[in-house]
């Protein structure tokens, strides 16, 4: 997985897919500043998933854009899409190799070094740390700081994705730690002030 410095969003897609989502999404990612998409979509039937994953892939396509599929190898797999995004209790990364093969494969290491080189073991193409502000997408157990992306950087050269409450008044300092993406969902989606192509052109 190739890391372009100006490609550092890490963008997940929003819980409900809106009619004026793939407009949207064409425009953001226009702006050149998403490296990987993941299809987050929780409350959505197999087929649903397939009717928008191949939409979104053609757009993350014609734009350079990583597309992943979370939780889910083998929707992955159908959609071929470029990997897929998993969780500590999802399937492990061995047998995720085995369904989709080379294609990359992140792990959420929470706040844990130990489960990071579990996942460094296991060959995963990213760790995904977090969370590192409080998030109303998903709930969190888990609180992780700026320390831990000085310790994970000293042990390995994995990209690093950093999550949970992103937004314009905190994402630089997790760049100038050396986080490689930084995942963000709500501030693009869900932003109150701004639309999605105007929020993500304020992160530089």
């Amino acid at each position: 997985m190739k890391i372009n410095k100006k490609k550092f969003i890490y963008l997940i897609s929003p819980n409900r897919i809106s009619k004026n989502f793939l407009k949207d999404l064409k425009s953001v990612l226009k702006t050149n500043k998403v490296g990987i998409f993941q299809m987050r979509l929780k409350r959505y039937s197999l087929k649903q998933k397939i009717l928008i994953g191949k939409k979104i892939k053609n757009i993350c396509k014609a734009n350079k854009v990583y597309f992943l599929v979370n939780d889910d190898p083998c929707l992955a797999k159908k959609l071929n899409a470029d990997g897929c995004h998993l969780g500590q209790n999802d399937m492990k990364i061995k047998e995720a190799r085995n369904i989709i093969g080379h294609k990359i494969i992140g792990i959420t290491c929470h706040n844990s070094i130990k489960l990071a080189k579990i996942a460094i073991k296991s060959k995963a193409d990213y760790l995904a740390f977090g969370a590192f502000n409080a998030t109303k997408t998903k709930k969190t157990k888990y609180q992780a700081t700026t320390k831990i992306l000085k310790k994970i950087n000293k042990i390995t050269n994995i990209p690093i994705v950093a999550i949970g409450g992103i937004n314009s008044k905190n994402y630089e300092n997790l760049l100038l730690n050396k986080a490689n993406f930084l995942a963000i969902s709500s501030y693009i989606w869900n932003n109150k002030k701004y639309k999605p192509k105007q929020a993500i052109e304020i992160l530089r």
